[in-house]
């Protein structure tokens, strides 16, 4: 199926997919968690986007990979993929049933964090194997229900594998990753707007290719890149919030409404029993 967008939508969507591609090879990882919220504000359904950006992580990283593989930490992948795995499975189900003003208040919110840690050069840092574990299930949880959950599996994967091969073992996670969320979304009959992403596919290429090149300089100045990506990602989060406050004010006033009148009806039965 292809997106009916309007000329302006479509111009803004192909730049936004030069931005994530260029993040995401030249970072290593963050192109979803960079774009997708800004791809709300061309469409609010992130059910639209995920499959394209799923479809061109596959076709990247699998390009990128193809002469990469003796570069990927196999025993780490292999021992942090248990962690990782189940909750990513029990998040992509989350992605198909929950509400979208749900899911864009997770993703805006998740965004928001991710922002003020770079902006403020505060990294997610894990001493202990036991913390290592909790990083790696909620990461995996946020990755199958957004994509998004890179920063916290890379925080984990930063002190367990070396420098040199942490960018192929990652992008070997992230196409597993996607692998299990395309194949739940073809399970369940979910659209996933193939021709879009096909046509797509060149100006992410233009992302892609500008993000290799980049690669090493970006390393090289990785806090100054960090910093200017966080204080964009605190903007665009903090004005999607602002966009769903009506919505996330009435689904708590509900929530609280649900929780008094169980409180009100329980009180009445244990007087009554009494």
């Amino acid at each position: 199926m292809f997106l009916e967008f309007s000329q302006q939508q479509m111009v803004l969507t192909g730049l936004l997919f030069v931005l994530a591609g260029f993040v995401r090879t030249g970072l290593g990882f963050g192109g979803a968690a960079l774009g997708l919220p800004l791809m709300l504000f061309v469409h609010n359904d992130p059910r639209v986007w995920l499959p394209i950006i799923s479809v061109h992580l596959l076709f990247f990283s699998g390009l990128t990979l193809r002469t990469r593989l003796h570069n990927v930490d196999w025993r780490y992948l292999r021992q942090s993929s248990v962690y990782i795995i189940p909750p990513a499975v029990v998040g992509v189900f989350g992605l198909l049933n929950l509400p979208i003003l749900w899911l864009n208040a997770f993703i805006y919110g998740i965004t928001l964090f991710y922002g003020v840690m770079w902006l403020f050069n505060r990294a997610i840092q894990s001493g202990r194997a036991w913390m290592d574990k909790v990083l790696l299930i909620i990461g995996g949880y946020v990755a199958g229900t957004s994509l998004t959950g890179a920063p916290l599996m890379v925080a984990v994967y930063m002190r367990n594998v070396s420098k040199e091969q942490l960018r192929d073992t990652l992008f070997v996670l992230w196409f597993i990753l996607v692998s299990i969320k395309m194949a739940t979304f073809i399970a369940f009959s979910a659209n996933l707007y193939f021709t879009t992403a096909l046509m797509l596919l060149p100006v992410a290429a233009i992302g892609h290719v500008l993000g290799l090149k980049a690669h090493h300089t970006i390393m090289m100045n990785d806090l100054y890149f960090k910093r200017w990506i966080g204080g964009g990602l605190v903007i665009v989060s903090g004005l999607g919030l602002w966009n769903i406050r009506s919505g996330i004010a009435e689904t708590a006033e509900t929530f609280w409404r649900l929780i008094h009148d169980s409180w009100l009806d329980g009180s009445i039965c244990l007087l009554s029993s009494l």
